[in-house]
């Protein structure tokens, strides 16, 4: 008998695996904090002999060199990849023993396209496929993104999913579980599909590696439909292929607010983790919003410029270490300084705490049209392409940092997709001096509003 375990990442949309028999067992593509997959061989009552990565990661940074040193497992990453350790070459066809007693083996199928050395893994009982870790490669409906590597290969990396996506269908049997490691919300995914489980043959009916009409129709559907890159995936292939350092979890030093002001005055980030409608209602002057429970991790790292001071503002010490640690696994290692409590505890004596209104799209369209009243929108472009408020002015939330003067004078009524990065933007507006109201509302509602949504 086999087990596998999945190790969430929700934050960052992706997922790790643990995957063995009664005595031993292999970890694929692990997240930074290797605590949580210890703890999960733990409760198995296995020993962790290997670890392996599909790929050399672009959107966060692997715990997997550090759990091959902890474990003293042997650490399997593919041949041709570029990296600064010792590590144990996978080629094509490799086949590694997990647990003899179980007839557990894992073999090596070389799937270029996410990477030009992207290798998914098929765990086999007793000579049986009963599951494949495809990584990058072959996703729930999808591939991952072609285009993270080198623009000049995305086109033959779009190929090559095509082939490598066809080439799982073909080996592997039906029943196959199919367990990526992208595509629960990661920028590195091609697109967004619902589901959290699937197999060899409910991709062949559905994925669009597998029912486009030929590869000349995948590749142009694939190349259309890709978005913007996060910012920050630039720096993880190296830190991955360089060797992350050690993890350090121990809590940042406690600054009062005489620092705070002073790391402010000094232009660091001060980031507020608290929930939106909580840091609108009040928060120190200059704060930015980025909410614990949203995508902390992708957007704080995608807005802040590369190794600039993170001071954290965190209602309870449990959210302060839960920030943290995802933080982490997007290279943000150690917050410069943190303050747990309110915003009474994060003003100097004699100041306030700054606030801006929220607001709906109803109340939006009871505004307009209004002279002085400028509609933000900070959605994607791809999200835009399928409708946006007429007139209004358009700045993905990524971009605005960069370009907070190309927004128009006047009272600025900020909107995305549902809120979350509506208030990313507004604390962004706010903390520059700007009159803003946060719609904190689903776009959806802009249309029943009475708004006029046009479309490209």
């Amino acid at each position: 008998m086999f087990f596998v375990d999945t190790i969430e990442v929700p934050g960052l949309g992706n997922r790790g695996y643990l995957a063995g028999g009664a005595r031993t067992a292999v970890a694929v593509d692990p997240p930074r904090d290797i605590d949580r997959v210890v703890a999960a061989a733990a409760r198995r009552g296995v020993r962790i002999t290997h670890v392996a990565e599909t790929h050399v990661h672009n959107d966060y940074v692997t715990g997997g060199l550090a759990l091959a040193r902890l474990t003293g497992a042997s650490y399997l990453v593919p041949a041709d990849a570029r990296v600064s350790f010792p590590r144990v070459p996978v080629r094509d066809g490799d086949r590694t023993e997990v647990d003899a007693d179980a007839g557990l083996v894992l073999r090596a199928l070389a799937t270029p396209g996410h990477t030009p050395h992207h290798t998914s893994y098929a765990l086999e009982e007793n000579g049986t496929a009963v599951a494949v870790f495809t990584g990058g490669s072959l996703l729930i409906g999808t591939v991952g993104r072609p285009d993270l590597v080198e623009p000049r290969l995305t086109e033959r990396l779009a190929r090559a999913q095509h082939a490598s996506a066809h080439r799982l269908a073909a080996e592997l049997p039906d029943g196959t579980a199919v367990l990526p490691t992208h595509g629960f919300g990661s920028f590195c995914s091609s697109a967004q599909h619902a589901g959290g489980s699937t197999t060899i043959g409910e991709e062949k009916a559905s994925n669009e590696a597998l029912t486009a009409p030929d590869v000349d129709a995948f590749v142009a559907g694939l190349l259309a439909g890709l978005d913007d890159v996060p910012a920050y995936y630039a720096h993880m292939g190296p830190v991955n292929a360089a060797g992350p350092a050690p993890l350090d979890l121990t809590p940042p030093a406690v600054a009062d607010a005489g620092e705070l002001a002073a790391r402010l005055a000094a232009g660091e980030w001060v980031v507020d983790l608290r929930n939106r409608v909580a840091f609108a209602a009040g928060h120190l002057s200059g704060s930015f919003n980025f909410e614990a429970e949203g995508q902390l991790a992708t957007y704080l790292a995608w807005l802040v410029p590369w190794g600039k001071p993170v001071t954290l503002l965190a209602e309870s010490p449990g959210q302060l270490a839960d920030a943290q640690r995802e933080l982490a696994r997007v290279g943000i290692d150690r917050p410069a300084a943190a303050a747990v409590g309110g915003p009474a505890d994060w003003v100097r004596p004699g100041e306030e705490p700054a606030s801006f209104p929220r607001a709906t799209f109803a109340d939006l369209a009871r505004r307009q049209p209004a002279a002085g009243v400028v509609v933000l929108d900070v959605r994607r472009a791809s999200e835009r392409a399928r409708g946006f408020v007429d007139g209004s002015v358009h700045i993905p939330v990524h971009a605005l940092p960069g370009r907070l003067h190309d927004v128009p004078d006047g009272q600025v009524w900020v909107h995305c997709g549902s809120g979350m990065r509506a208030a990313v933007a507004a604390s962004l507006l706010d903390a520059a001096g700007r009159d803003v109201v946060a719609v904190d509302d689903a776009f959806d509602a802009a249309d029943r509003a009475g708004l006029t949504v046009r479309t490209p």
